[in-house]
């Protein structure tokens, strides 16, 4: 029997060497050792939904699952300490009780946080930085077994090339999250013509703590979604709705969509247009992480692109026509987040917008991303690193100030290129 592993979109899979799951640090360190004796390369898995080749490797593949423990809790700073194998959604539920939250996240909180913060994910909210700007302190296990505490203090080089490292730098262990108090959101969503929100798209960006939208193709409507914070009471949604309009609606009916539509193309303008005009008035008024995320269940690859905000109108203007010449019946997202400073995010230092498109699984996607990317080339964007794209380290070091200051890092902690695989090399470059 051998050992394989596969992302969560079933489109990534490898063969390593070797799969181990270590379950403290002291274990992650013999096991590095351990790879350095056979001369293979390591690489670290989350819960798998990235989708790039950035975990495949034929060395040794880690998961960190069994590292899924909160260590401390000060609810005074707000200071907490986890292992990097716990999950978002784990946390967000051990941690409400206590009266703490994360300040933003994305709607899918399936992730673990190490994989998560290193990939640069992110929610929406134009005052609100991406995910990794919540590590206060990261504990990191380089090549040779040596365990290294980061935070601005100690190494600020270090914690700012380690916040959004694509795990370049070594295996993350534990991290020290700065959380703000709990916090219950109202959480609407409306249909709003496009060009309605498009014409006066600061007030509903600026006017809100996190607003997006998405919008298909063959559509002019766009889907809204607007999340605030209120001084109310949970009015959790009974289990009967939740899953009708969760699991039901928004998973198993757009999953039939999209599996009609990949028999049948040319339906797909009219199935999106009557999957815009199905999208009616929701509110929510519920714990922050029970808003921000839903279950996705159905398979899809993806691929988002950061670009500064200013662009946001032009550019989302473009790719809805993009999308039109393809064959996707899946919708494009928008969303916008602050700027922050670590070397790699793609948020570094502008205000930013993030434009997301999407395939669904079985039908032809690199046409299409392609296309998308060539538009957010124009704009200077930078891609997600845990989503598809085509760029080269050729290509991205220009787009990021601090290029050469995590090229630095990365010499300093892997000196042999113990973490690195084709992904890595294709994007970061090699170590030396």
């Amino acid at each position: 029997m051998t050992n394989s592993w596969a992302n969560w979109a079933g489109d990534q899979s490898c063969v390593p060497a070797s799969i181990a799951e270590p379950g403290s640090p002291e274990e992650v360190a013999a096991l590095l050792k351990r790879a350095e004796a056979a001369g293979q390369t390591v690489r670290v898995a989350g819960s798998g939904h990235s989708f790039t080749d950035t975990v495949l490797t034929d060395g040794m593949l880690m998961r960190l699952s069994k590292m899924n423990r909160i260590h401390s809790v000060d609810r005074a700073t707000g200071l907490v300490r986890v292992d990097a194998g716990l999950t978002l959604n784990a946390a967000s539920n051990a941690l409400h009780p206590l009266g703490l939250a994360f300040p933003n996240l994305g709607d899918i909180d399936a992730q673990t946080i190490a994989g998560a913060t290193a990939t640069g994910t992110h929610g929406t909210g134009a005052k609100l930085q991406n995910l990794s700007a919540a590590l206060h302190s990261i504990e990191l296990i380089t090549a040779d077994g040596g365990t290294v505490e980061l935070n601005e203090q100690s190494d600020p080089d270090g914690w700012r090339a380690a916040r959004v490292n694509v795990g370049a730098l070594g295996v993350i262990t534990a991290v020290t999250l700065r959380m703000v108090p709990s916090f219950v959101l109202e959480g609407i969503e409306r249909p709003i013509p496009l060009a309605e929100v498009l014409a006066d798209l600061d007030t509903h960006v600026d006017g809100n703590e996190h607003f997006e939208f998405y919008v298909f193709a063959h559509s002019d409507i766009a889907m809204t979604k607007r999340n605030n914070a209120v001084d109310l009471p949970e009015q959790p949604r009974g289990q009967a709705v939740e899953w009708f309009s969760d699991v039901v609606v928004n998973n198993h009916m757009f999953d039939a969509f999209c599996r009609i539509t990949r028999r049948s193309p040319a339906l797909i303008p009219q199935l999106q247009r009557f999957s815009a005009r199905a999208g009616s008035y929701r509110r929510q008024v519920e714990r922050s992480h029970r808003v921000f995320a839903s279950p996705r269940l159905f398979r899809f690859t993806e691929m988002e692109y950061a670009i500064p905000r200013e662009h946001s109108v032009d550019a989302i203007r473009e790719i809805k026509e993009v999308a039109k010449r393809f064959d996707t019946v899946m919708p494009i997202e928008v969303r916008w987040v602050a700027p922050d400073d670590a070397f790699l995010s793609p948020a570094g230092g502008r205000e930013t917008c993030y434009i997301a498109v999407h395939q669904y699984a079985g039908m032809e996607y690199e046409p299409y991303f392609r296309a998308c990317e060539q538009v957010f080339d124009r704009y200077n964007g930078r891609p997600h690193w845990g989503k598809r794209h085509f760029q080269t380290a050729e290509t991205l070091a220009a787009r990021y100030p601090d290029w050469e200051k995590f090229a630095e890092v990365r010499r300093r902690f892997d000196p042999k290129g113990r973490f690195t695989n084709p992904y890595l090399e294709r994007v970061l470059g090699p170590v030396n």
